[in-house]
């Protein structure tokens, strides 16, 4: 059986219908607002935080470690002299006096070199050390924040999830009795506006999309749905009231 072939005026009924749909899917939309965008902003920063945390503490950790080998070579140092100077007390010449007097010399060379190496660790520890507090701080203050946009979005989800669901079934059913080309045009337009109007009523004398004024003429013409007719000025497929159900139909 070959497929029916629909009057202007059902074409239209069809498409004022899937437009209804889809405007309860966007004012849903408009209910999660920003906080789908916000959430996943929030998670790629906090991710963004870790890994930075990860690599101060990295430093942090080696610098600690550089810190800890400085002191180790004091240590080691300050042995060698006290078992050089021990030796001193034994010495047999000169030679042997100077040699020890030298080497305890060397080490106490070394010791100074390591506690100006520690000092200036230790400075760069300390400025390390306030950047991380700030930035686990800064991390402690946005995965509080998502919680709450969390929670704020799981509220709205579960109370609309369902809702949701049934409308985007819906559409989808409305959408496959809708003709390939006029469908086409519907998704261009709706993607082109902030609201998804794509099919608009009459309202006072002009389009109910961007209220400009239409032609006494082309309001006559929308209202006999012979031909399917877009607005001049911003596109939109223009329905009279009556079709759109915000008027009843005057007696014959």
């Amino acid at each position: 059986m070959a497929d029916k072939v629909l009057t202007v005026q059902e074409k239209l009924e069809q498409l004022f219908a899937l437009q209804k749909i889809d405007s309860k899917i966007d004012e849903i939309q408009v209910l999660k607002g920003e906080l789908p965008i916000e959430v996943e902003d929030l998670e790629d920063e906090i991710t963004g935080l870790e890994k930075r945390i990860a690599k101060l503490e990295e430093t942090v950790g080696n610098i600690a470690t550089e810190i800890s080998n400085h002191k180790a070579n004091i240590k080691n140092s300050e042995a060698l002299i006290e078992r050089y100077n021990k030796q001193l007390d034994d010495v047999k010449n000169n030679r042997e006096f100077d040699a020890l007097t030298k080497e305890i010399e060397l080490q106490k060379l070394d010791i100074q070199l390591s506690e100006k190496k520690i000092g200036e660790v230790n400075s760069a520890k300390v400025a390390k050390d306030e950047v991380l507090t700030e930035a686990q701080e800064k991390l402690a203050t946005k995965q509080g924040e998502l919680e709450t946009k969390k929670v704020e979005l799981d509220k709205i989800i579960a109370k609309t999830d369902k809702e949701e669901a049934s409308l985007n079934k819906k559409s989808t059913s409305a959408r496959k009795a809708i003709e390939e080309r006029l469908l086409n045009s519907y998704d261009r337009i709706r993607a082109r506006y902030r609201n998804g109007l794509s099919v608009v009523t009459i309202e006072r004398d002009a389009c109910g999309g961007c209220y400009n004024r239409l032609p006494p003429q082309m309001q006559i013409e929308i209202g006999m749905r012979k031909n399917i007719m877009a607005c001049e000025h911003c596109g939109r497929v223009l329905i009279d009231e009556i079709l759109a159900g915000k008027k009843e139909a005057e007696p014959a």
